[in-house]
């Protein structure tokens, strides 16, 4: 956390909230010298709220996940790419015809659910949000809970950012070679302490980052990347394509908080719309695309810039 002449860090870019944790914690010393954080996953982003509705943030953060060149694309597309990447790395298993669990349904796990029915996989999801439960509902996905899947689900992932999403009791009862895998966030959303430091059950490593767990009556379950985050424990990830948006945001977000500290207090903030506009704008280049001008006509209609920005604050992608 130093620099080389002895001087602490100034400025935060976290990725899951540890580092923003480990200042806070062990070294708020350095927090008057921080000019702001920026935090690019789904639960950085609630542990920064949290933060702040208890008094405890000691510096200004941006929350670039609700960007929606983030959250809508990093979140979504990236998902739908790289969960199957380590999941085929790692097993080499067929998908089509499995049936397949997909413990939540925000936008990690819309991309999951997708890239497995693509695949031709029967997909099961579980959710707590009635609102993400009927989007899945309406999208054809069969909404259960975990105790009905378990049984006879063949894949599990989660994707919650939640812990015990999968708890040892889902796993005595699912079936032999039942694969478990999260992408949704730390080691806890799984319950892999349960099954490896269980003296009953055998743990055989099958190659780095597949673990098979070993029941007394001969049952196996294979667990990946040691409940870790699959894409990147099995894989390398997104492809850089798509996390190019997250990272413009976040360089925006930095050269934002650097160039202007007095305009923040020790609040969290989220990058206004033009910038997000302006995100998506670098990337459609690669991709061929051709943006339609509004006329002046239209654009007095509408009532917004020709140059935009195209949406108000609270539309929903």
């Amino acid at each position: 956390l130093l620099w080389p002449d002895g001087k602490p860090l100034n400025m935060i870019l976290d990725d899951g909230g540890d580092l923003t944790q480990i200042v806070h914690t062990r070294y708020p010393e350095y927090l008057k010298e921080i000019r702001g954080i920026s935090e690019e996953t789904t639960t950085g982003v609630h542990r920064l709220y949290e933060m702040m509705r208890e008094g405890a943030l000691g510096c200004p953060a941006f929350n670039v996940n609700d960007s929606v060149t983030k959250s809508k694309f990093d979140n979504l597309y990236g998902c739908r790419e790289s969960l199957l990447d380590g999941i085929k790395r790692a097993t080499d298993v067929m998908i089509a015809g499995k049936i397949t669990v997909v413990a939540g349904y925000g936008d990690v796990g819309k991309g999951c659910a997708q890239s497995l029915r693509g695949q031709g996989a029967r997909v099961l999801i579980t959710e707590i949000d009635p609102i993400c439960a009927l989007q899945a509902a309406m999208e054809g996905y069969e909404v259960v809970t975990m105790e009905d899947a378990a049984p006879i689900a063949d894949i599990f992932v989660t994707t919650t950012g939640c812990k015990d999403v999968i708890c040892r009791q889902h796993m005595d009862v699912m079936k032999d070679q039942a694969i478990v895998c999260n992408i949704g966030h730390f080691d806890i959303e799984i319950d892999v302490a349960s099954v490896f430091n269980d003296p009953s059950l055998k743990r055989v490593n099958i190659k780095p980052q597949v673990d098979q767990v070993i029941w007394p009556e001969g049952k196996a379950i294979t667990i990946l990347a040691e409940g870790r985050l699959v894409n990147l424990g099995c894989a390398t990830g997104h492809p850089s394509f798509v996390m190019s948006n997250s990272f413009t945001n976040q360089v925006m977000a930095q050269m934002e908080l650097w160039n202007n500290p007095d305009n923040y207090e020790n609040k969290v903030y989220v990058l206004p719309k033009h910038l997000d506009e302006k995100v998506a704008q670098l990337h459609l280049g690669k991709l061929g695309v051709k943006l339609t001008t509004l006329t002046d006509a239209q654009s007095e209609y509408l009532g917004i810039p020709r140059e935009g920005p195209f949406k108000p604050d609270y539309y929903r992608y």
